[in-house]
C-alpha cells in the first residue's frame, strides 16, 4: 500500500534527478558524446533500467510514481497497468503490485506466430489502462503502445513515466492531442539543476549540458552557453 503522505512535485523531482545521479543512470560528456538511437548526437544520457539493480532507489521511485498517478489523475482511475517492451515491463509489474491491479504488456511489434499478439497477459473491452514506461523523448514510441492498447477495445488515458526529456517542444500536446495524458518524475533540467548543487560534473561539461538543453537540434561538440 502507498502512505498518504508524499513530499511535493517539486520536491519530487529534486529527490528523483538526485537519486539518478547517485547510481550513475545519468552520464554526461562534452567532449565524447553519446549518439542515440536517432542518430542524433548528445553530451546527455540516461539509464533508467539501472534501477532494477538499486532496491531502495527502486522503491522510492516506484513510491513517487505511483502517488503522482494517483494525485494527477485519480485514486480509482485504472483497471489495468501496461508495461510497454522492454524497459517500461519492470516498472509496470511493481507500479501494478501498488496499486493493487493486473498488469499487462505490450510488444513492440506483433510475435509473428501464435496469436501474433501486441498484448500479453489479459486486457478487456473498456478497461481503463496506465501505460508505464521508463522515459519519454518525443512521445513516439508512447503512441505506438497506446494504439496497440486501444485496438483491444479498452481506454489508455495516459502513461506514467520516470523520466522526461522535457526539451522538445509539443510532445506534451502530441500525447494530449492523443487523448493521452504524460505524467512524469524528472526532466532534464531538474538533473542539471541537481548536478549544478551537487557539483556532479565539472564546470564546463555543464554549461555544454545547459546548451545542449536549450538548442538540441542546434548543438554540437563545442557549444557553449
Amino acid at each position: 500500500m502507498i502512505p498518504s503522505s508524499f513530499p511535493s512535485k517539486d520536491e519530487m523531482a529534486r529527490l528523483s534527478a538526485a537519486m539518478l545521479l547517485e547510481i550513475g543512470a545519468i552520464s554526461f560528456n562534452a567532449t565524447e558524446p553519446f549518439t542515440h538511437a536517432s542518430g542524433k548526437q548528445a553530451p546527455t544520457y540516461v539509464d533508467c533500467r539501472k534501477l532494477i539493480s538499486f532496491p531502495r532507489i527502486r522503491s522510492t521511485l516506484m513510491d513517487f510514481l505511483t502517488v503522482s498517478i494517483m494525485r494527477e489523475v485519480g485514486f480509482e482511475a485504472f483497471d489495468n497497468i501496461a508495461g510497454g517492451e522492454t524497459a517500461g515491463i519492470p516498472f509496470a509489474a511493481l507500479v501494478a503490485e501498488r496499486m493493487a491491479l493486473p498488469m499487462t504488456y505490450v510488444r513492440k511489434k506483433p510475435k509473428g506466430y501464435g496469436k501474433n499478439a501486441r498484448i500479453e497477459g489479459a486486457m478487456a473491452e473498456g478497461q481503463r489502462v496506465l501505460l508505464v514506461e521508463d522515459l519519454t523523448t518525443d512521445g513516439g514510441s508512447k503512441l505506438s503502445f497506446v494504439d496497440a492498447i486501444r485496438d483491444t477495445g479498452a481506454r489508455c488515458p495516459a502513461t506514467a513515466v520516470i523520466f522526461f526529456y522535457g526539451i522538445f517542444e509539443g510532445v506534451e500536446q502530441a500525447l494530449a492531442d492523443h487523448g493521452v495524458q504524460l505524467i512524469h518524475l524528472c526532466t532534464w533540467w531538474d538533473v542539471l539543476a541537481v548536478a549544478k548543487e551537487k557539483e556532479a560534473y565539472d564546470a564546463k561539461t555543464l554549461s555544454a549540458v545547459e546548451a545542449y538543453l536549450r538548442d538540441p537540434a542546434g548543438w554540437a561538440p563545442g557549444v557553449m552557453v
